[in-house]
């Protein structure tokens, strides 16, 4: 799982989480350029990613003791902050006795691309589909459900319920046919296979070899818990491997960051 090949714009955002934010939210150019060629990402690659990042309003070009870097932006600050209390914590189970979050929606097509968008932002906060135009989640994320709806001016063309589940169908069958719960688990399952055999190994990094470990790490963790929506333990499987994966992510982390940060410093200019 471990293996795959580094990707330019998602790695240089995890980079920016795990790494530029921690370190104070700026970071000198060439230092991160040399830093993700540690993770197989080239110059071009990371140059493209910060192009990118910039023209979204995600980094602002500032210099800092003569060296060229960039901010992030308050925007990108508070993205990666919300997107820590996912990545760093995982979804915590929701409570069952709070109840569900439903969102209906009749969009017309003269309005196709908000719809998609809607579709997309309420799987991306981890919403499933419960039927057509029929999204459901923990109760809890009524509030970001409202902001997805506004913030794409369809409010005049959804609605938004708060409320207990009283069958008939059983819950744990809706649910599992509302996500597809069997690939996070195995998602899940892949990285304790990929990372339990090599807990001793990563703990005795030091310097480049534990930057490369720990930003893998992460850059390999983060898409795991964004896909899980922290569904109440009584309807999942008694197997489910969510406790375990994030167990075993909390110690490497753990073991690794220390010794990545103090790596990447390394490539900051000395004030």
């Amino acid at each position: 799982m471990s293996s795959r090949a580094p990707q330019p714009r998602t790695t240089v955002v995890t980079f920016l989480g795990a790494v530029v934010r921690p370190l104070g939210g700026w970071m000198p150019i060439a230092g991160a350029v040399d830093l993700l060629a540690e993770v197989g990402i080239d110059a071009p690659g990371v140059r493209t990613a910060v192009f990118r990042l910039k023209k979204n309003g995600w980094l602002d070009s500032v210099s800092q003791h003569g060296a060229r870097g960039y901010a992030l932006t308050a925007e990108a600050d508070e993205t990666l902050a919300a997107g820590d209390e996912v990545i760093w914590h995982a979804r915590r189970p929701a409570d069952l006795a709070d109840g569900w979050c439903i969102v209906h929606f009749g969009v017309p097509e003269s309005k196709r691309a908000q719809r998609h968008q809607l579709r997309a932002h309420l799987a991306h906060l981890g919403f499933g589909n419960a039927g057509t135009a029929l999204w459901i989640a923990p109760a809890r994320m009524r509030a970001a459900a409202e902001r997805a709806v506004a913030e794409l001016d369809l409010s005049e063309h959804a609605a938004i319920f708060v409320g207990d589940y009283h069958g008939p169908q059983d819950l744990t069958d809706l649910l599992y046919g509302s996500w597809d719960l069997d690939a996070i688990d195995q998602g899940y399952r892949d990285f304790v296979a990929a990372y339990a055999p090599r807990v001793e190994e990563l703990r005795g990094l030091r310097g480049a070899a534990a930057f490369a470990a720990y930003l893998t790490l992460v850059d390999t963790w983060r898409k795991l818990p964004f896909r899980d929506p922290g569904l109440p333990s009584e309807v999942l499987d008694p197997k489910w491997s969510a406790p375990e994966a994030t167990a075993l992510f909390e110690r490497l982390v753990a073991a690794l960051e220390k010794q990545a940060l103090k790596h990447a410093k390394t490539h900051w200019p000395r004030s």
